[in-house]
């Protein structure tokens, strides 16, 4: 079976640890983690992954700059992103997507249901 790969990208630890390990429970994602836009870029160019959960507000590279790197990029440019964010306004969600992303999902996530609703925007 393969395994669907997945990186998750946040700078907050503890919300990226819960979300690796609420993935890793489901046997058909491999999930890595990062926690900068910046080691997200080489990252995905190095491991390409199926789907990146990109954290927006991140310092130094938030997460539509690195949205737009990964675009600029011929290696990444096609790889599916789902923001993560507590900012969810009906507005910010549009925006989001105007920017290329796949789809927007909720901080907080509820971890028991997250595999699931990450699977619904896997290709």
């Amino acid at each position: 079976m393969t395994q669907a790969r997945i990186l998750y990208v946040d700078d907050e630890d503890d919300i990226r640890e819960v979300a690796a390990l609420a993935l890793e429970l489901d046997p058909g994602l491999a999930v890595r983690t990062c926690e900068s836009g910046t080691d997200a870029l080489a990252a995905a160019a190095d491991w390409q992954p199926d789907l990146i959960l990109l954290d927006v507000m991140m310092p130094h590279m938030d997460g539509p700059t690195t949205l737009a790197r990964l675009r600029d990029t011929p290696a990444t440019a096609g790889i599916p992103v789902v923001f993560i964010t507590a900012r969810t306004q009906a507005s910010e969600v549009e925006q989001f997507k105007a920017l290329g992303a796949l789809g927007v999902l909720a901080k907080p996530f509820d971890p028991m249901t997250l595999s699931a609703t990450i699977r619904s925007y896997l290709p």
